[in-house]
């Protein structure tokens, strides 16, 4: 090295080294010495790739054999692994002089950026799983709120007005009426406009079946007296789970509104619901006797978001995209066989 340049190499505080086709350092700045925490005998008695991370060898080696033929080395990044057995990562420009046979190098020691970078992803990976967990309740809160809204416009319709005789009391139930139908625009409009979040719902608690099913078929029983719905239920074996009791809820509603809604043209919907427990599985199993599906078309479909298979002007897809995802965020499972005409199954295993 020319003399003139050993005080720029000595007092750099970037890592400076020169090192020589057979990949072995040839000189080495005291910052590179100070920040490997190697003595420079030790330094010089191993091949440089002895001191890189495993992982980062065989990608640090093909730049390498790039060098010796001549091409410059720009941008590029590895591990190295101190004395103390701490990863440093090094951002490296290197030039070779092919008749030299050496080449010259600069690194920069980037660790704390990297790290920056890793807390970083932490933070925007937190944050993807609040929005998404936000999102699904916002889709929640407004997509179950049309069930009993059903049921109120059911209700509604049910009332003959020419049996009215107050013309106060007619317009009153025709405003409800029109109120109504107003709310179901609204909401269909904007599925996602409402949020509503509950810290408190994150503690699991025993919900039982039963309670549930039955506050569910309170709020839209003139939807299933409508459908002539039929239920057959079975919760004997099981008949409670540690879970959420307004994922649960939102869970039957879903099902049990699809089952009414896709039910086949002049046919009663008939509700199968049972509760099961064999070496500590538990499940539960919802059938109807619906339209059905394809599952060979729409089986990797059916719990997307915004996905329909059937047409129906009323239907957002969102209903199994909450149930699948209420199931999954506690750890369970839900499996779905299907065949056209033949009704659908849905088996839902929970967290053991």
């Amino acid at each position: 090295m020319n003399i003139q340049l050993e005080p720029f190499f000595n007092q750099s505080v970037d890592c400076l080294c020169i090192a020589d086709y057979d990949g072995y350092f040839v000189k080495i700045n005291p910052a590179f010495v100070a920040l490997l925490g190697y003595s420079e005998e030790e330094l010089h008695s191993k091949k440089i790739s002895e001191f890189i991370y495993h992982e980062d060898k065989e990608r640090t080696a093909a730049h390498r054999e790039k060098l010796k033929n001549n091409v410059p080395l720009v941008n590029f990044e590895n591990r190295y692994v101190c004395k103390s057995g701490e990863l440093v990562w090094l951002h490296w420009t290197s030039i070779p002089l092919e008749n030299e046979q050496l080449i010259y190098a600069i690194a920069k020691d980037i660790t704390h950026i990297k790290k920056l970078e890793n807390e970083r992803i932490s933070h925007l990976s937190q944050l993807h799983k609040v929005n998404e967990k936000l999102k699904r309740q916002n889709y929640t809160t407004s997509h179950d709120l049309r069930s009993p809204l059903n049921n109120l416009m059911s209700l509604t319709n049910l009332i003959d007005l020419s049996k009215i005789e107050d013309a106060d009391t007619r317009e009153i139930v025709s405003l409800i009426r029109l109120s109504a139908e107003g709310l179901k625009t609204s909401l269909n409009a904007f599925i996602d406009a409402h949020v509503k979040h509950d810290t408190k719902n994150n503690v699991l608690k025993e919900v039982f079946f039963s309670e549930v099913l039955q506050k569910v078929q309170g709020s839209i029983s003139a939807l299933i007296q409508k459908a002539g719905a039929k239920f057959q239920v079975d919760f004997s074996e099981m008949e409670s789970v540690p879970f959420k009791e307004n994922f649960m809820e939102s869970i039957f509603l879903n099902l049990v509104t699809n089952s009414i809604k896709y039910a086949k043209p002049g046919v009663p919907p008939v509700i199968t619901i049972s509760s099961n427990k064999h070496n500590g599985e538990r499940s539960l199993t919802y059938s109807d006797n619906g339209l059905g599906m394809d599952m060979e078309k729409v089986g990797h479909l059916i719990f997307k978001l915004n996905e329909r298979f059937h047409g129906n002007e009323d239907s957002k897809g969102v209903g199994l995209y909450l149930v699948h995802n209420h199931v999954s965020s506690l750890g369970g499972t839900i499996a779905v066989e299907s065949e056209v005409d033949k009704g659908t199954t849905f088996t839902i295993k929970f967290k053991r």
